[in-house]
């Protein structure tokens, strides 16, 4: 089945780019110039994953990306001119799937797509412990359902947030580098940095703190373990 993606950005030229690179390994483009269009286009073609420029003329590609996570799992790939580190924690953390910065080539941006949707379609298409629920203390993951509760209260997780999570929670206590969670959230092809990892982390935590959680704990110099939580 031909995935669908979105590209938003408000240079022609950029989206014309795109479009071409995409539609010529076999994709089909929505094109998008401005946030308030490619809300309204992300709800009439319901993409199979969202390029988003962070700049753009009326919304930020970062409130966009919030108004779809509120709604959505949907990968997201941030298109950026600014190489600052801290635009990339950003967009991570708000839920970004990837993040590449302008000028870039077709052919990396082609390849990103095919990381992600992998990402995406491994998670959909769930390994032989599919039918196991982990626990570790009052969290629990439904593999299966790909669903993640404290106590009685559902946490909503981004793809790669679950799957790190998952990794952790299968061995408690153990503690995991940044290489071992990124082998467990990533393909194999697929290299990010310590920062990208720890923003995740950042993220699941949040979402736990929220309910007065916190079972995710930095071992400084090594990496992280997660323990019961009561």
């Amino acid at each position: 089945m031909t995935k669908h993606i979105l590209v938003v950005d408000d240079d022609l030229d950029i989206r014309t780019i795109v479009q071409a690179a995409l539609e010529a390994d076999g994709y089909k483009t929505s094109l998008a110039e401005t946030g308030a269009i490619a809300l309204q286009k992300f709800d009439e073609v319901e993409p199979d994953i969202v390029i988003l420029d962070i700049v753009l003329p009326d919304l930020s590609g970062t409130e966009i990306c919030s108004k779809i996570r509120a709604k959505s799992d949907v990968p997201i790939i941030f298109l950026s001119g600014k190489s600052d580190d801290i635009d990339r924690i950003i967009g991570l953390e708000l839920g970004a799937d990837d993040y590449l910065t302008k000028p870039f080539n077709p052919r990396e941006l082609v390849a990103r797509v095919k990381a992600v949707l992998r990402r995406s379609l491994q998670t959909d298409n769930l390994p032989s412990d599919s039918s196991i629920s982990f626990s570790c203390g009052n969290l629990v993951l439904n593999i299966e359902e790909f669903r993640v509760f404290w106590e009685e209260t559902e946490i909503t997780l981004t793809k790669t947030e679950f799957l790190l999570l998952k990794t952790l929670v299968r061995h408690p206590g153990k503690v995991y580098s940044r290489s071992e969670l990124m082998n467990g959230a990533y393909d194999s092809d697929v290299y990010v940095s310590d920062r990208t990892i720890d923003s995740h982390i950042r993220r699941l935590r949040n979402k736990l703190q929220a309910l007065g959680a916190s079972p995710i704990q930095t071992i400084r110099g090594v990496g992280y373990k997660i323990v019961k939580n009561t």
